[in-house]
């Protein structure tokens, strides 16, 4: 027991906290640590024989779901083999299922899968309008047991420090469910830390906070319970996003915060419950000398501000690859210098599809999950073709790019999810992938089809030649969306962009965008040189305008602030028109 205590004690790092509250944090620690481990040696097995791991995935399913509306439609019960599935199920979008899915959430069993959904699951919207998919218990466990065990038994193995009993700052807001005619629950898919209570131990932020229904007063809660603990060890959110705001706000309300950590108390004018109120008092006391070390601190600035208001931050766990990319260079060329970052996982709301093994590796890469889905891979030079043929994970090459078609526990089977990646090399047997875009967020006003990665390499090299600035965020537009107000004739990108650094660019600098892009896409070169395609527009907006945008988005749709990806082809002429409302130059 001696030696029990002594352990607690060394990973506590000196905080000031209840018996209770060290040996539940140190529990859990122990269990994450132990399941990461097991779950570890699992994905290397099933790295080893990704093939069968991928076959006996597919049978399952099929087996499972054989009784079901589209199980006896397709007749899943002659299909004894991968080979005989692919040969007979045509590749899906999201069209096929709508029907279906409206069934089942009009309260009809056996649709689409055995069990019932567990909650109809929206997705971000990046591609197009939000779509309905059904989550099962099956694709929960998947995702903790493939998904985030192995990451917690990676992220203790990459950051050992991350094993002490330093309290985490976990950006979380509570989403807005409503309930379909069955009355199955319809949001986001993302997990809540309500789901096990003693989790709230490891957090700086108490479990009433979370309950708060509007993400603003959710933020300035998370803010001031984690500039309370000086000790804190890890921010984590789902998206590096979340937490490039949460330091924008703090930047904005920082006296506010330490007013309230100075007098012990939560800021009266934050529209909140009563009951809610009292409880989160009742966690405060009044901390004069933490709020002048604090303020100390925050007056000098925010470069760096992160280390300097917890001098033992250990890392940031959220993803920052693909469209949130633009956050995670922010986060660690200012607010977070000196930090690591974890980014887990590769996932989207059909399911888990990959997990980052390799931290310290840029850009980021993740080990396909044999387990989780069915995994089919369609050449990018196949992807207008009606109907393509597909590759399997033993079939790729390094070097190739594909999109996923993926077969998952709830309801899809073949279903393209608009992803591309590129295989980068193999781990074993199982293919390492590297996410380059989505499909709905290409440029492509003549069939020149621009990527997001390679508009943004060339958006990164064009703002390294205007002195003084800095990439905050970014959006296009294509020209036939804005009709008459898109200012000039020929098709063309409209570009916004917030810069710190400078609020104006000369048309040469503006210019200098097109042509990096021209030197980095030979075909939109080609179409430029005939005029085809006309010179971009370059707008800059004000500061805070894609804060606005974001939360215009969310205003406007159904989805989580904790799911929310910023679209970086707008889509909607109304967003469009609110960026334009936005412009200074």
């Amino acid at each position: 027991m001696l030696l029990l205590w002594r352990d607690v004690a060394w990973r506590a790092k000196g905080q000031r906290r209840s018996v209770g509250s060290l040996l539940s944090h140190y529990l859990a620690v122990k269990a994450a640590i132990w399941l990461g481990k097991r779950q570890c040696l699992r994905l290397e097995t099933d790295a080893q024989h990704a093939k069968q791991a991928q076959e006996e995935t597919l049978l399952k399913r099929l087996r499972k779901n054989a009784n079901t509306h589209y199980g006896r439609l397709h007749d899943f019960s002659s299909m004894k083999d991968c080979a005989a599935f692919r040969e007979r199920h045509p590749l899906t979008s999201y069209e096929d299922y709508r029907e279906l899915v409206s069934r089942v959430a009009s309260g009809e069993e056996g649709v689409l899968t055995a069990e019932r959904p567990s909650i109809l699951a929206l997705t971000s919207g990046t591609s197009g309008s939000s779509s309905m998919l059904l989550s099962t218990r099956d694709t929960s466990s998947e995702f903790f047991l493939q998904g985030v065990a192995v990451c917690l038994g990676t992220m203790h193995r990459a950051f050992p420090a991350t094993q002490s009993l330093q309290r985490t700052l976990k950006l979380f807001y509570r989403p807005s469910w409503h309930l379909s005619e069955a009355g199955i629950p319809i949001g986001p898919n993302s997990s809540s830390p309500g789901t096990l209570h003693h989790l709230f131990n490891l957090y700086t932020t108490p479990e009433s906070a979370f309950q708060v229904p509007t993400e603003p007063e959710a933020l300035y809660l998370h803010l001031l319970f984690a500039l309370k603990d000086p000790s804190v060890g890890t921010l984590e959110s789902n998206f590096a996003s979340t937490i490039y705001y949460a330091f924008c706000t703090l930047q904005e309300r920082w006296q506010e915060l330490v007013e309230d950590v100075e007098r012990g108390r939560v800021n009266p004018g934050l529209d909140i419950e009563e009951v809610v109120r009292r409880s989160l008092d009742a966690w405060l006391r009044p901390d004069r000398h933490r709020a002048a070390q604090l303020r100390a601190q925050l007056e000098q600035g925010f470069q760096g501000i992160a280390r300097r208001l917890w001098p033992r931050l250990n890392l940031v766990l959220a993803v920052d690859s693909g469209s949130n990319q633009v956050y995670g260079e922010r986060l660690r060329e200012y607010y977070c210098q000196g930090v690591s970052f974890y980014s887990p996982f590769y996932a989207a709301t059909e399911g888990l599809i990959g997990v980052n093994l390799w931290p310290e590796r840029e850009p980021r890469q993740y080990l396909l999950c044999p387990r989780s889905m069915l995994c089919e891979f369609i050449p990018e030079g196949s992807l207008e073709e009606e109907h393509p043929a597909t590759l399997l994970m033993d079939q790729v090459k390094v070097g190739e790019c594909y999109e996923l078609a993926v077969t998952n526990a709830a309801g899809l089977y073949r279903y393209r999810i608009g992803d591309v990646v590129k295989v980068v090399e193999f781990h074993k047997q199982c293919p390492i992938v590297e996410f380059q875009y989505r499909r709905g967020q290409m440029l492509n006003v003549r069939g020149e089809k621009v990527t997001e990665q390679l508009f943004y390499g060339a958006l990164r090299r064009a703002v390294a030649l205007w002195p003084g600035a800095q990439l905050v965020d970014y959006c296009c537009a294509e020209s036939g969306i804005l009709g008459p107000s898109s200012g000039g004739s020929d098709p063309h990108y409209q570009v916004f962009l917030e810069l710190k650094g400078v609020r104006n660019l000369t048309e040469e600098q503006r210019y200098k965008l097109d042509h990096c892009l021209q030197e980095d896409s030979a075909v939109y070169k080609s179409f430029r040189l005939k005029g085809s395609i006309g010179p971009m527009r370059v707008q800059l907006v004000g500061g805070g305008a894609f804060r606005d945008l974001r939360a215009r988005m969310l205003s406007s749709s159904h989805v989580s602030p904790n799911t929310l990806k910023m679209h970086r082809v707008l889509r909607q002429r109304e967003l469009v028109g609110f960026i334009q409302g936005k412009i200074i130059s």
